[in-house]
């Protein structure tokens, strides 16, 4: 089983996630949408999340909580006692998406989402792409994010988000052996 609880300090950032959680989040990011949105990933994925963020600008707060949550995660999904490894499909309204993780150690995003023009509650949408950017470099992993329809911005952000939850908790679970 993964590690229940695990710690990770960045300059700007405290995060402490338990895999084996119940999908309570305290997340204090200063952006309301990101908690929002780590509200989400933290409860479809079971994962309990604490989050403070340092006040700093949005593009750094988003780095900083991307980073700060992907160096957390590294060394329990990456242990060889879970799969390290998930892919999950998640919908918000008219929002489908599939995300793909595997705690590789080659950190890399592959992505067909494009939100750069968006903008959801006062926050540029593309740092969501810096944000899993962040995740993948911190924590080591490879992720595949598609967005498999949607017309509305909020309901694709929830829709990824969701679908990094579940993922997640995928990758977090033990690996079964033969005795």
């Amino acid at each position: 089983m993964a590690s229940a609880d695990r710690l990770s300090q960045e300059e700007h950032a405290r995060v402490r996630v338990s895999l084996d959680g119940e999908g309570a989040s305290n997340v204090g990011s200063g952006l309301p949408v990101l908690d929002h949105l780590l509200g989400l990933m933290a409860r479809y994925g079971s994962l309990d999340l604490e989050l403070q963020l340092a006040p700093d600008e949005p593009e750094a707060e988003v780095a900083s909580a991307g980073r700060a949550l992907g160096q957390a995660l590294r060394e329990p999904l990456s242990s060889d006692e879970v799969r390290g490894h998930g892919s999950a499909v998640a919908a918000a309204d008219d929002a489908l998406a599939h995300i793909v993780l595997e705690a590789s150690g080659r950190p890399l995003v592959v992505s067909n989402v494009d939100l750069s023009e968006a903008r959801v509650g006062g926050l540029g949408t593309d740092l969501v792409a810096s944000f899993l950017h962040e995740l993948a470099e911190g924590g080591g992993f490879t992720l595949h994010v598609r967005l498999i329809d949607g017309d509305d911005p909020q309901h694709e952000l929830e829709a990824i988000f969701k679908a990094l939850g579940v993922t997640l908790a995928q990758a977090g679970r033990p690996r079964k052996r033969r005795e």
